[in-house]
């Protein structure tokens, strides 16, 4: 017989629904397989056959603009009418009572009435907002003159009870979210009738809903007009993953509020006297004609015909995806929520808890992890791990600034204040004063089943539960003897000409120049989207890998060759080593750091990057990576001053890491280099990347004995993969002794070569996805986060090698030119200090 867990299963699990909903997968979300796509708050998406229906739709019929007299517009006129009507009929809305206005999103819904409002009055509006709301609802504040105030649930009661007591003879309008798209709370939807009876009727007094989110996943009756909202503000591609279209549903008997918006646009207008006399006559026939600016985006609207049927093929109702959805989230909550380490201790900390109450609760999980220790572990570094095993979920305040700062505790002057100080939307500051920034956000849609549950709980488990204490620890102590003796040497030199691109490696008995920057001719060089001017990253274009840049120094030039495999176009490339100003020219859009650290106001006037101005250069890497980029190369001029620190960290480390990216500065942030400051080119994370070969033995190790042997495939990780510059080998003498691995962990600085150059050892690597991409074939290799991870995590930071740069003592000899002071090479001893030293 089947538990009664299972029968709940079958009772809950695709109730309604066309089909299994593995089976409808397969056929109409071919897409998702090997994915684990958790982001349907975002975008829903959209089934196979819609696509194909839409398409054909499109290619049998000849649809004109709207606003012309042909045929082919009144087929347009009359199909978009019809879908108006469709529309108001999907959320049961009587078309005697409303109208709908076709918009480009939720937001633009949003703004539509918020400028509507300010017109409306000389004196303009008042507005009240709920906490809980999102960014675009929030924003509407900074257009009401007369005042506006956020409301909690408790607020909004007492509001609503003072209301006829409190009349005024301006416009009120109050918004609030059907569901929170932080966390999946559902708010009552009574508040709008509740609102329009305290208000004697509504009397000057309006309701905004935002149901963007609620509608993903749930049923929307507006069939009681006198207790609906007055405005219903909708994305569609939030219901069916497209079209990206919106919708602003009216409530026509409170419509007279919208007369007076002073902006019109073509389409809106009966008659429009241009010059002479300012006049201009609206239409009259209804509230969309006099409020849909220009032309529909129709062909959009056209599409929703064929999202309207496809969904109600394969769901049946938005009663039904509620049912499923609710159903997964539960069990979701369910399986997080029992997660304990080794000491008992929660691993998530989940910031909603109605689960299986639909009228409660959507099918949304904000939550964040704690080690067993109990501390934060960073949600940037979560979704970076969880991209990589193919698992898309959200990370951040996810435009719900005030539902995230109250379940985090956060009050305004402390995010002011760390703001101040270089907090940024999507930055990767993930804990601050203690507490998250942030948080990770699971949202589940229509077509997510089983195995998307499993799936995530499955690498929750894997990577953030702490099954048992660490046998040792991460770094463990080492006897100074074997700290200092000289049994370490350089087993290779390693620099990256191009960032990104595969490794130069150093001749063996070549001696290498060592600048105040770091090795020299390392990460000189950048390849940029020519539109965006982000550098482009390997684990975004992991062709990358495929692009060989080779120093040739006896000819002065840097010769770049791609895998002929990889390209049809020409393969070898040719680029001066000196510098020629002609040869380049400064980037119209801002170089910016894609990984979004530094100062915002760093992008203007000049640049620390020019890009090659011959076309060919372009068209090669364009090419061989299929996206418009080009070469991008740092000017001597500017590559000669130092950056002024941002006066916004505390100490020198943190400043060593906000210059540590590759920004466009401003000539008042750059001020020439001070004796005795530290030195970062703005090229490089940090100066020179440091990786001990005893450690990656160690690495390699326990992916051996965690992985599955694959007969003729090496599962060995090489050094390459870590991109580092130095590899620091140990000289084992005698077969009884062992390896050191981490012992680098404990190296205050480090002495290298005949002159014993001197490098002050930094903080470790922080790793990312990229550290999964084979420098060899360009392909992914994930077995190396089946050990690392557990190995090698910090505070939930994954780590491995040492970030160094040369002293202030060695670097003002290597500036001065010191003979013999600025050179290494492979085979040179490597003497370590203890940071205990």
């Amino acid at each position: 017989m089947e538990s009664i867990e299972e029968e709940f299963v079958h009772s809950q699990y695709g109730q309604g629904y066309f089909a299994d909903v593995d089976a409808i997968r397969e056929q109409e979300y071919p897409l998702l397989n090997g994915t684990t796509y958790l982001d349907h708050a975002g975008t829903t998406l959209y089934a196979k056959s819609f696509i194909e229906s839409f398409s054909g739709d499109m290619i049998s019929n000849l649809f004109g603009n709207p606003h012309s007299m042909s045929v082919s517009s009144h087929l347009s006129t009359e199909r978009t009418e019809n879908l108006r009507l469709r529309v108001l009929e999907f959320f049961s809305a009587s078309p005697d009572e409303f109208d709908v206005v076709f918009v480009a999103n939720a937001t633009a819904a949003i703004k539509l009435i918020a400028e509507s409002f300010r017109d409306s009055d000389p004196r303009g509006f008042w507005y009240g907002y709920h906490v809980d709301s999102h960014t675009s609802v929030i924003g509407v504040r900074e257009l009401a003159a007369m005042g506006c105030q956020c409301f909690d649930d408790t607020n909004v009661d007492t509001w609503i009870s003072e209301l006829g007591t409190a009349q005024s003879t301006f416009p009120k309008l109050f918004a609030f979210p059907a569901q929170s798209n932080m966390n999946g709370r559902r708010l009552p939807l009574q508040w709008s009738g509740q609102i329009r009876s305290a208000a004697n009727e509504g009397e000057n007094v309006f309701t905004l809903l935002d149901a963007a989110s609620f509608l993903s996943t749930a049923p929307l009756d507006l069939g009681e007009a006198s207790t609906a909202p007055d405005f219903t503000a909708l994305s569609f591609y939030k219901i069916f993953g497209f079209p990206d279209l919106g919708a602003l549903i009216v409530r026509k008997s409170t419509a007279s509020v919208l007369e007076r918006r002073k902006f019109f646009g073509g389409g809106t207008v009966d008659m429009v006297i241009a010059s002479g006399a300012q006049w201009h006559a609206k239409k009259e026939t209804s509230i969309h004609e006099r409020l849909e600016d220009g032309t529909l985006p129709f062909h959009s609207v056209i599409a929703l015909d064929a999202a309207l049927q496809t969904h109600k093929r394969l769901y049946g109702s938005m009663s039904n995806i509620s049912a499923h959805t609710g159903f997964l989230a539960q069990r979701l909550y369910d399986r997080l929520s029992a997660l304990r380490h080794f000491n008992g201790t929660k691993v998530c900390r989940i910031y909603q808890s109605n689960y299986g109450n639909l009228a409660l609760q959507g099918p949304i999980i904000a939550f964040n992890m704690k080690n067993s220790h109990g501390q934060w572990i960073p949600k940037s570094e979560v979704e970076k791990l969880a991209t990589v095993r193919n698992i898309q979920l959200r990370s951040g305040s996810v435009c719900n600034p005030g539902g995230t700062a109250m379940s985090l505790g956060w009050a305004g002057q402390d995010l002011r204040r760390h703001y101040a100080t270089g907090l940024r939307c999507g930055d990767d500051h993930d804990v601050l004063d203690g507490r998250p920034t942030g948080i990770l956000r699971v949202s589940i849609g229509a077509m997510t089943n089983l195995k998307d549950i499993d799936s995530l709980t499955d690498f929750v488990d894997e990577f953030y539960v702490e099954k048992a204490p660490p046998l040792v620890p991460l770094s463990p102590q080492m006897d100074e003897k074997i700290l200092v003796a000289p049994q370490f040497y350089v087993e290779s030199l390693t620099i990256f000409p191009i960032k990104g691109c595969a490794a130069f490696k150093i001749p063996e008995g070549k001696r290498w120049e060592v600048k105040k920057e770091g090795l020299a001719w390392d990460r000189e060089w950048y390849l940029v989207h020519q539109v965006t001017g982000f550098p482009l990253k390997q684990n975004e274009y992991p062709q990358m890998a495929s692009i060989h840049p080779f120093l040739d120094m006896e000819r002065g030039i840097l010769r770049i060759t791609c895998s002929p495999k990889a390209t049809n176009g020409p393969f070898s490339l040719e680029i001066p080593l000196i510098w020629d100003a002609r040869s380049t020219t400064v980037m119209s859009s801002p170089v910016r750091s894609s990984c979004r650290k530094g100062v915002p106001s760093v992008y203007d006037h000049s640049l620390c990057l020019r890009a090659y101005a011959s076309p060919v250069v372009s068209a090669f890497f364009t090419e061989h990576l299929g996206v418009s980029c080009t070469l991008a190369r740092f000017s001597p001029l500017d590559a000669n001053l130092d950056m002024k620190p941002p006066s916004l960290a505390s100490t020198w480390k943190n400043r060593f890491r906000r210059l540590a990216t590759l920004e466009s500065f401003s000539r008042a942030d750059r001020i020439p280099r001070q004796n005795c400051q530290k030195y970062v080119l703005v090229s490089n994370e940090m100066s020179v990347l440091i990786v001990s070969r005893s450690s990656i033995n160690c690495l390699n190790e326990t992916i051996k004995a965690n992985t599955k042997h694959t007969s003729g495939v090496s599962k060995a990780i090489g050094a390459d993969l870590f991109k580092s510059n130095i590899v620091v080998a140990e000289r084992v003498c005698q077969s009884a002794h062992a390896e050191h691995p981490y012992a680098e962990d404990h190296w205050s600085s480090i002495r290298i070569g005949q002159d014993q150059l001197l490098f002050d050892t930094l903080d470790p690597c922080q790793r990312c996805q990229m550290l999964c991409i084979d420098q060899l074939t360009g392909t992914q290799r994930n077995e190396i986060l089946a050990a690392l991870p557990k190995m090698r995590k910090v505070n939930g930071r994954i780590q491995f090698g040492r970030y160094a740069t040369m002293s202030t003592e060695d670097g003002e000899n290597v500036e001065r030119n010191v003979p013999g002071s600025g050179t290494i090479m492979v085979g040179d001893v490597v003497l370590p200090s203890n940071q205990n030293n």
